[in-house]
């Protein structure tokens, strides 16, 4: 078994008196992050003492993928829920508070229900072995799934929605023990140092969350990806629904909503509006919308209820306007830049005379310098600030120094992101708008930092 201790020494760990929401989140926050996993049999074995939670829990969808595994689960949410059905949903990373990981029912779980949920895993672990250097603690991720487990067991849900961590087959997630459907969103390269330097070995990491009785919806666009699912699908004997580009069709924006018609099994076409200018959200919430039709089989879901859940989806930090002509994306790998810099080519600014400018951040885990090729390349911004953010996986400045082209933008380095966010707002144009890209710990840091404000 794994060995984590508080202060990442393997030197043992004395159990503390935790007895406030506020000394939970910090103790979760005090564990190192990227340590040795435990193994899925370790996960699985806790989950036994915790009284196997997930066995209660109806109906669950586990989702996997590269990019757009959140807004996936917030779409199928919305939909369901816009149905009549209760859902709970368990996603990460949260952006500015870490209880936006557990929503139940719409709501986001209080603080009470957070201490309540933390306390039964913290009383399951084996302290007498844990002092002595040994035994058995969760990471950071499987801690909150525990928690998530519990909460959900206890809520009466007719779905549960999980969202993959970093992986799929030996993700914490992966040890419930049953599943009603899969999902695996567009896969490209990202976290190779765990997953494999190929689109084929990655794909072969999500697919491990397949099982047996279990169908798969999947984005078929990446064909080396689609021929790993599809291999996987016939050695378990399971069905497989692919969504791809054909499936949907972009009409056109309106108000800042996104229009398209979307090809369904049940429905015919079916027309489509997205409160959001992000064109890749197309097919995410066709993704949604296809693992919707293989729960539902057309029974009690309909077209309009469909339509109304996607419409009234809001899913924060994908292309959310924070501000008036301020936008932030999640965009944080090589294929979330190159799907955010489709959107902005799309925004009409040229047509309306109006300028770009984006804020720029990133993890140093991330192949950065691909990222500040497309930016650069692209000719879209002006000018382009780079802020170094407050978390400790953050990229140095000194990293990202001469990767971006200031032959053709002006571009400035920022210590802090609010410095940075504050000198592009007092000097921001009349005609101009803000684009914040790069990673989602810098939007969490700029909504964060306008909820302070």
């Amino acid at each position: 078994m794994g060995v984590l201790t508080v202060d990442g020494l393997g030197t043992g760990m004395k159990r503390q008196a935790i007895d406030t929401y506020e000394a939970a989140v910090s103790y979760l926050y005090d564990m190192p992050r990227f340590t040795a996993k435990n193994t899925l049999e370790d996960t699985r074995a806790q989950l036994v003492r915790l009284g196997s939670p997930d066995r209660n829990i109806k109906h669950i969808i586990h989702v996997a993928g590269t990019n757009g595994k959140g807004s996936v689960c917030a779409y199928m949410k919305s939909i369901l829920e816009e149905a009549g059905y209760a859902v709970a949903m368990f996603t990460s990373p949260h952006l500015v508070d870490i209880r936006e990981r557990f929503v139940i029912k719409g709501e986001m779980i209080s603080r009470e229900e957070f201490l309540r949920a933390f306390l039964q895993v913290y009383d399951s672990l084996n302290w007498i072995e844990l002092e002595q250097g040994e035994g058995y603690h969760p990471t950071f991720f499987e801690y909150l799934f525990f928690m998530a487990m519990l909460l959900f067991s206890q809520a009466d849900l007719d779905y549960c929605i999980l969202e993959t961590g970093l992986g799929g087959r030996l993700d914490a997630t992966n040890a419930v023990s049953d599943k009603r459907l899969t999902i695996i969103t567009r896969i490209s390269r990202d976290h190779v140092e765990y997953l494999g330097d190929t689109i084929a070995r990655i794909a072969g990491e999500k697919a491990g969350i397949m099982w047996e009785k279990t169908p798969l919806v999947y984005c078929g666009d990446v064909e080396e990806a689609a021929a790993v699912f599809e291999e996987y699908a016939r050695d378990l004997r399971i069905c497989t629904y692919p969504v791809s580009k054909k499936d949907y069709a972009f009409e056109n924006f309106h108000n800042k909503t996104i229009d398209f018609s979307l090809h369904t099994r049940y429905y015919g076409y079916i027309r489509v509006s997205l409160h959001t200018l992000a064109r890749y959200q197309m097919e995410n919430a066709a993704l949604a919308v296809r693992a919707i039709e293989v729960l539902d089989e057309g029974r009690t879901i309909a077209a309009k209820q469909l339509q109304r859940g996607l419409e009234k989806c809001f899913w924060p930090g994908r292309m959310e306007e924070i501000l008036p002509e301020v936008f932030v994306d999640g965009a944080h790998n090589e294929d979330g830049i190159r799907a955010f810099l489709d959107t902005v080519r799309a925004d009409g600014c040229e047509s309306r005379g109006q300028s770009r400018t984006l804020l720029f951040s990133v993890v140093q885990d991330k192949d950065y310098k691909s990222m500040i090729e497309q930016v650069s390349d692209s000719g879209l911004f002006t000018r382009i600030a780079v802020a170094h953010m407050g978390t400790s996986r953050a990229a140095e400045l000194s990293q990202l120094e001469g990767l971006f082209n200031s032959e053709t933008q002006r571009v400035t380095f920022y210590g802090n992101v609010g410095e940075a966010f504050h000198s592009l707002l007092d000097e921001r144009g009349e005609d101009e708008r803000i684009y914040i890209a790069g990673s989602l710990y810098l939007v969490g840091e700029i909504k964060e930092f306008l909820g302070n404000d």
